[in-house]
């Protein structure tokens, strides 16, 4: 038995005898859950025994009696094949008077004197053995009598009135009547109170045998044969008995249950008798298994009720009769298992508006699950006539609509879990031709155009095709295709024909057609060209075997000169109604002489043709029969190849109906063994082009040859042709299978070529399976998917791309033939070299302060090695986007997180990430992080200055300003005071300073409170917003009494009631530039 295999394999090739191990076979495997076994297997060793000597007396009969030459073959396994030839290997011609019954017989309705011979000889082949056994010569004397005394017919097989024939079911039914007589009677076949079977009747050896394929029950009955010739007729009935070997009519089938759950399994089979039911488990019959309480057996089916876990085991079921029997495993599975879903996560579906669209739900539990759809992520239960639920978890949405479009959730559940799994389906808009190409006339020379405008769903990229006559269009530059239109220049003749626009997406096409015709430009209204009347008075003369001479009168040509005649011909003999051309002649002549094919009844039509077209064609001929002929040629084409082990099958081109040159076209089929037979084998088949030559050895070469003949005799020889018996799979795998690694994803694997012989057939190649074991980093197995490699021809090495960095791999080689692959090589194995590692799986930037970041991230997910640090480089930068100086920290490779300290507040940093081995580094990942600003700094850095309120603001103050400005040079003018500078002078206020007299400006005011240290602990909020309380719109602020009044003539009345003044708080001033509330302050 091979390894790792339940194939016995028997080999007798290197001694022992067949006989030996003749018996029946049965193979059983099993493992803990049960046992399965198989069909009965019969090894019977092949026998062809010699033939017993007999003495054979010399057969003298009288011209016109009937004759029988017995065969008696010996018995063989399997059955020779008969066939009866003469010392020169001819065989022997057979007719309805000659012929070879079912037995091997050669039967003789009446003996000619052309019968008389001393070579008739019986072969029998016997095609396992590839061994042909001859009987001795028997010898004919036909003596010649006048007159010849004429005889009804009597039948010579089968004999009596009736016999009986059982036949079974499915197999063929041969039915056989010979007769004596003369005239040779003729046979007829009929079924008593029925009719024969069509389509599966046949008849064979000249009637003689009645061939009815697979029978069944309904062509039992009584099938009379009827001999008839000019004085009288016999008739034999055979009633036929049709029995049948068990078959299915349902076969068990393998059933999974959940622990408490019933069920069934149901073995129904007929046949004739009816067969007999019987149960295994485990191989064992279950009258004798061990007791299972949760089975009860009832006939032919096996009921389960609250299994459990112990209840798995396979069954076999066995179904037999006299003729047969059925045997069938069926594996009981009792599995506790909560649901899954096997359709991928996330699924596309995308169908076009208004078509069905079909969304999977492929999933596995037991007890079965119970499958549900929703729509969205909170949808409701999916229900109702718009939706059809498949048992196989499939929703079809008959009809998609756009508002199908969505987010579809099938949830599976059963009482050990639940489980769910989204799919994405996207419904476009379909492709529309808004504005098709039209029929169009044109003149010669002339410019069309064809316009095809379409409309499609933005998302889906169309595709635009123009064909003419549904093929590609020519290769003229004079054809241009634009982006919605079709142009053709200086339009021809030839040009004439239909234009097809087809539009093709990835989920749909559509397609518009206009005709295009060509036509003359007329010189003048009054001329109008058409296509020729048709010829007429068609006369046939001359008449000769081979040849025949042909004339016609042509047709009005209708302003357009005839250039040419074409001449058809039908033959009514073999395709009546089919036209076929002959030739064609120059439209100045108006006689051909023709050549003939023999045996054809030929009528011959003409057809006129100018530069419009065609004419209709003339009224045919009279016919005309050619003598038959022997053919003038052999089959074409002719091939031999196996499509078994121990066949070759020789096929040809047939010959058409009129190149068989006579009746009764039949083919010289021969063949021998090349550079071993010296004889041909021959065989004469009639209406096939192939033939199998059975028992052949394996993959060797033959030498062919075809011949054609017909009842009057025989084609030329054909040529011969090499042809090679069928291949079997190769016997022997690659050796010496050798691996280079050369880097860590490319390796070179070299073999030595195994023997020709082994390969017993044509070599194509070999095939490398290899797949990956395990990852070398990870230690950790996973699904195995095995790559194949194909290298043609007698190639001893090739390359494997594409593997991955440290790991393992194991491979193996095959060679091919043309019958497939042979045994595989041990497998070899071999380990990549470490690679540099794909970039970390991620990076994240996480909780910023003032002065530090935390830096999170994921190992690789290829490490491709051994990993050995990771490598952080980063960079600061500024508020134009430039980067600062590159820092680069080396990082333990078991690490997965760093703080990184005394950063820069209030700065963005730019970061590079990635893995190195000992390699080298891989790709990197990049991210940007900030850190954050003090919240009084950023209060203070808020551009208010685009704010709307502070623009108003500030309009006021300078227009308060020019009215200051214009009252102070007024009453400068005047000479006189203002009541607020008395004022002042009388309350000077440290922080005004008067204003100057000799130049009229003001001193400045400063508010105490922009120059206060920023409160402890303050920071900027984080959407970097001011606070109100940070900067206040109020006028009392900017030192603006809310009791100053201006007088009519523009001077102050009142005093300044700005705010009191303020505590000074401890602390050095900023040392940072005015913020622009700051600068304004400053000069109010």
């Amino acid at each position: 038995m091979k390894p790792n295999s339940g194939t016995l394999v028997i080999n007798i090739m290197n001694g022992g005898k067949a006989e030996a191990y003749e018996g029946i076979y049965q193979c059983t495997a099993r493992n803990e859950r049960g046992a399965a076994i198989s069909n009965n297997i019969v090894i019977r060793p092949s026998r062809s025994p010699l033939w017993t000597k007999e003495k054979l007396e010399p057969n003298q009969v009288r011209e016109g009696d009937s004759l029988v030459l017995h065969c008696r073959p010996p018995v063989g396994l399997p059955p020779p094949i008969i066939f009866w030839m003469d010392n020169a290997f001819q065989r022997l011609p057979q007719s309805e008077r000659v012929s070879q019954g079912l037995n091997g017989d050669l039967y003789f309705s009446n003996v000619q004197p052309e019968d008389t011979r001393e070579d008739y000889i019986c072969y029998a082949r016997f095609n396992h053995t590839q061994t042909i056994q001859q009987k001795q010569p028997i010898s004919v004397k036909v003596l010649s009598t006048k007159p010849v005394t004429e005889r009804q017919p009597v039948l010579l097989t089968p004999t009596g009135s009736t016999s009986n024939k059982v036949e079974l079911r499915g197999n063929v039914l041969l039915l056989e009547c010979i007769a004596a007589g003369l005239p040779t009677p003729v046979i007829r076949w009929i079924k008593e109170g029925g009719e024969l079977p069509a389509n599966r009747t046949f008849f064979e050896n000249f009637k003689k045998t009645l061939k009815i394929i697979d029978v069944s029950e309904a062509d039992s009955g009584n099938y009379k044969c009827i001999a008839r010739n000019i004085l009288g007729s016999t008739h034999h009935v055979i009633s036929v008995t049709v029995k049948a070997a068990p078959y299915w009519i349902t076969a068990p089938r393998n059933l999974v249950l959940s622990p408490g759950e019933d069920g069934m399994l149901i073995c129904r089979a007929n046949g004739n008798p009816k067969p007999h039911i019987s149960w295994l488990t485990n191989g064992v019959p279950i009258a004798i298994a061990p007791e299972d309480p949760s089975r009860k057996v009832d006939g032919d089916t096996i009921i389960f009720s609250d299994v459990q876990e112990r209840s798995s085991a396979v069954y076999q079921c066995n179904a037999s009769n006299e003729y047969g029997y059925l045997l069938a495993n069926a594996f009981v599975n009792v599995l506790a298992e909560p649901p899954r879903i096997l359709t991928p996560a996330s699924k596309l579906y995308q169908v076009i508006a208004n078509t069905p669209a079909l969304l999977d739900c492929a999933y596995f539990g037991s007890p079965k699950p119970e499958i549900e759809w929703f729509k969205g992520v909170k949808g409701s239960i999916l229900r109702g006539n718009e939706y059809v639920f498949h048992d196989n978890g499939t929703l079809e949405i008959p009809v998609a609509q756009k508002d199908s479009t969505g987010t579809y959730t099938c949830v599976a559940r059963n009482k050990l879990g639940k489980i769910q799994n989204e799919v994405q389906l996207e419904v476009k808009d379909p492709t529309m031709i808004i504005k098709q190409p039209e029929y169009k006339v044109i003149q010669r020379a002339g410019q069309v155009s064809f316009e095809c405008t379409i409309k499609h769903d933005p998302t889906l990229i169309p595709t635009v095709i123009w064909l003419k006559d549904n093929g590609e269009l020519p290769d003229d530059e004079r054809f241009l295709v634009g982006k919605d239109n079709l142009t053709i220049m200086n339009v021809t003749d030839k040009d004439d024909g239909t234009y097809t626009c087809i539009i093709n997406t990835t989920l749909d096409s559509v397609s518009a057609s206009a005709v295009l015709t060509v036509v003359a430009a007329p010189p003048t209204p009054a001329i109008i060209y058409a296509r020729p009347n048709p010829p007429f008075d068609l006369e046939l003369t001359g008449q000769l075997e081979r040849s025949i001479e042909l004339s016609w009168i042509p047709g009005d040509e209708n302003n357009s000169p005839i250039t040419n005649f074409v001449i058809e011909y039908e033959d009514g003999l073999h395709e009546p109604g089919v036209w076929h051309y002959q030739t064609e002649v120059p439209g100045t002549q108006t006689t051909v002489q023709l050549k003939l094919s023999p045996y054809v009844n030929y009528s011959f039509r003409v057809i006129a043709v100018n530069e419009i077209g065609r004419s209709q064609p003339s009224e045919p001929s009279e016919q005309y029969l050619t003598k038959a002929a022997n053919p003038d040629e052999n089959p074409s084409n002719v091939q031999g190849i196996g499509s078994e082990p121990d066949n070759l099958v020789i096929t040809w081109e047939s010959l058409k109906g009129f190149q068989s040159n006579g009746p009764g076209l039949q083919y010289k089929v021969s063949w021998r063994q090349k550079d071993f037979d010296d004889e041909w084998t021959s065989v004469i088949v009639a209406n096939v082009s192939k033939y199998i030559v059975s028992g052949t050895p394996t993959f060797v070469p033959y030498e062919i040859k075809v011949q054609a003949l017909n009842d009057l005799g025989y084609a030329p020889e054909p040529s011969e042709v090499i042809g090679h018996s069928g291949e079997d799979l190769p016997m022997v795998a690659p050796s010496n299978v050798q691996v280079h690694v050369l880097n860590s994803t490319l390796a070179k694997v070299h073999w030595d070529p195994v023997p020709l012989k082994t390969v017993r057939g044509h070599l194509q190649g070999y095939k490398v399976y290899y797949w990956k074991v395990q990852s070398l980093s990870r230690r950790s197995r996973r699904h195995v998917e095995k790559k194949i490699l194909t290298f043609r021809g007698n190639k001893t090495f090739g390359m494997l791309p594409g593997l991955e960095p440290y790991s393992s791999y194991k491979l193996n080689v095959r060679v091919v033939n043309g019958k497939g692959e042979g045994p595989a090589s041990p497998d070899k194995v071999f380990k990549t070299p470490e690679g540099v590692p794909s970039s970390p799986s991620f990076l994240k930037i996480t909780n910023p302060t003032l002065d530090s970041l935390t830096l999170e991230w994921g190992s690789p997910t290829h490490p491709n090695g051994v990993l050995t640090s990771y490598i952080l480089k980063f960079q600061p930068i500024n508020n134009t986007h430039e980067l600062g100086p590159l820092v680069e920290i080396r990082i333990p490779a078991n690490e997965s997180s760093l703080i990184l300290k005394n950063l820069n507040y209030s700065t963005r940093y730019k970061f590079y990430f990635n893995a190195q081995t000992s390699v080298g580094s891989g790709s990197q990942i990049t991210e940007e992080a900030v850190t954050i600003m003090d919240e009084a700094m950023a209060s203070r850095q808020v551009d208010i200055a685009t704010q709307g309120w502070f623009i108003g603001l500030m309009c006021a103050v300078a227009l308060l300003i020019l009215i200051l400005l214009i009252v102070c040079f007024i009453r400068r003018n005047k000479g006189g005071k203002y009541p607020v500078k008395e004022k002042e002078d009388a309350h000077a206020d440290p922080e005004i300073q008067p204003m100057k007299e000799d130049d009229g400006t003001f001193g400045e005011y400063s508010d105490a409170e922009d120059h206060k240290p920023l409160k402890k602990g303050s920071r900027t909020p984080s959407d970097r917003t001011v606070k109100k309380e940070d900067s206040d719109d109020s006028l009392v602020d900017y030192g603006e009494g809310v009791n100053g009044q201006f007088n009519e003539d523009g001077s102050f009345i009142g005093q300044y009631s700005g705010k009191k003044e303020k505590e000074p708080v401890e602390g050095n001033e900023s040392s940072e530039a005015p913020s622009p509330v700051n600068a304004m302050n400053s000069f109010v």
